[in-house]
């Protein structure tokens, strides 16, 4: 496990830098307006997705596991075939829908007809991402790691070229033209994936099973999996995007411009958001390790070795996520400066910090439950607490006194109350106990110890003279270290960072 999460980790890492440039290089291509109109179409893209392929990925990785628990490597092929054959049958009708329709919904529901030529060129992306995903999610439950590994650090540099690189061609365009060359560009890196991926299984577990009839009750299983687990991504991903559509559109009934409303959206989704989920690359790494190791472990009945894991995964999350946000809310406005060259980009950086590290915590909690079987208690607190979001959305921005600050507080209220449900139903299906001083105490002191010591420091920089640039270095370099040596003032060792004794 531990050697997957590294790995993971590391892909992801590095997968977040590069996709962060990227992110940078195209804001000052496209600019904010620009940037908010992709961003539009980015919900079509996630709901259709749910509808697709969310579910069948938790499926595959789950049952692959149970079967490589077992030795059946004939199950882990059907598995992975059934899984391919149900997303193209379930593309197909959606895909035909959303054609048909293309101009209603990016009139009326997207609010904004140049989003139609990206929305239809997203249907063969879609397609692609799902052939991937379904894959890579197999790889997981079989314990191979390296394979996905290697093919998500490919993809992020071939979208970058790919994308950039027609733009710079094609520039200037309008917007519904720049819009639907990004995704062209996304088209080509999903078809390099797709491919990888493909010749990599045949190449590590051949075509077993392939020919081979495979049973209604393998149907039947997937099914029990994948339809709680994308009917609440369907439902979470149709609350998310009402929650993005209606933010430009409140913004504008709150006295702002159409243009004004694009942008203020453009740059707390395209630049601060983004920022700050760079360091959630290792909680992606924990989730997609942590699914297969418990479905396992449930599949063994080895409960004990499943409390024990998920502790570990739980201090681990701390001990990142809790000195990254309090590193980026001291240096966050000015990197978000110094990078996208928005004077906007790091505002409210604070509450959105913390409604970040909530989110971390809610999603190892909601992986946890989709490993141990509960998907259904996993489906209903998500949708609770994207229900809080939407609410907190709709009656807040509109407000020209409020604006984007009720979207904010939305986003720290909903997390907490998503992952307190999460960690409470993790508890009553493994009696997992809370371990207080390795998952709060010990990396929280030490976070807010950098934090303190970071701030002093980094405003000396600056009125020493130094660039924005050198002084984050040095800032983020002095607080590293004063974190680990902080942990280790209160006994915690490096080596102990992923332990802890159950309470």
């Amino acid at each position: 496990m531990m050697y997957g999460t590294v790995l993971l980790t590391f892909s992801g890492l590095f997968g977040q830098v590069v996709g962060f440039f990227y992110r940078i290089a195209l804001a000052r291509l496209i600019g904010p307006e620009t940037m908010g109109l992709y961003q539009l179409i980015m919900p079509v893209y996630s709901v259709i997705s749910s509808i697709t392929t969310v579910g069948l990925t938790v499926a595959v990785s789950t049952l692959s596991a149970k079967y490589q628990a077992r030795g059946d490597r004939l199950g882990i092929c059907r598995v992975r075939r059934s899984c391919l054959t149900c997303l193209v049958v379930l593309l197909l009708p959606v895909a035909a829908v959303t054609v048909a329709f293309s101009d209603p919904i990016s009139v009326y529901i997207l609010g904004d007809a140049r989003t139609r030529t990206g929305l239809i060129l997203l249907l063969p992306c879609i397609l692609l991402t799902g052939i991937e995903n379904v894959q890579k999610h197999c790889f997981f439950g079989m314990g191979l790691v390296r394979p996905p590994a290697f093919s998500e650090m490919a993809e992020q540099i071939i979208r970058a070229v790919a994308v950039l690189g027609l733009l710079v061609l094609c520039l200037p365009l309008g917007g519904e033209g720049t819009v639907g060359v990004i995704v062209v560009g996304m088209v080509v890196c999903e078809v390099f994936s797709a491919a990888t991926l493909t010749i990599l299984f045949r190449r590590r577990v051949g075509s077993c099973g392939c020919c081979c009839p495979r049973p209604q009750s393998l149907y039947r299983e997937i099914g029990r999996i994948a339809l709680p687990v994308g009917s609440t991504a369907l439902l979470g991903n149709l609350m998310g995007s009402a929650n993005a559509i209606l933010i430009p559109q409140l913004l504008v009934k709150g006295g702002k411009t159409a243009g004004e409303a694009m942008s203020d959206f453009g740059v707390i989704n395209g630049m601060t958001i983004p920022m700050l989920l760079m360091p959630t690359a290792f909680i992606g790494a924990l989730g997609l390790v942590l699914v297969p190791k418990l479905a396992q472990a449930v599949a063994l009945d080895q409960r004990k070795e499943a409390r024990e894991g998920l502790g570990r995964v739980m201090a681990a999350t701390s001990c990142v996520l809790l000195p990254c946000m309090a590193l980026l809310v001291v240096i966050g406005p000015s990197l978000g400066r110094l990078l996208f060259k928005d004077p906007r980009a790091g505002e409210m950086i604070l509450p959105l910090a913390i409604g970040v590290i909530f989110t971390g915590y809610q999603a190892v909690l909601g992986s946890a439950l989709n490993g141990l079987g509960k998907q259904s208690a996993a489906a209903g607190n998500m949708l609770l607490s994207d229900g809080v979001q939407l609410a907190f959305t709709y009656f807040l921005v509109g407000d020209p006194r409020i604006g984007l600050k009720g979207y904010v507080t939305g986003l720290w209220v909903s997390s907490l109350l998503g992952a307190w449900l999460n960690w409470r139903s993790v508890r009553k299906t493994i009696a997992l106990k809370g371990q207080t001083f390795s998952w709060a105490v010990a990396p929280g002191l030490g976070a807010l110890l950098m934090a303190l010591c970071c701030r002093l420091l980094f405003g000396y920089l600056g009125d020493a003279g130094l660039n924005a640039a050198v002084s984050c270095l040095i800032t983020a370099a002095f607080g590293a270290v004063l974190y680990l040596v902080a942990l280790q003032a209160q006994g915690i060792r490096s080596s102990d960072l992923m332990g802890g004794k159950e309470m």
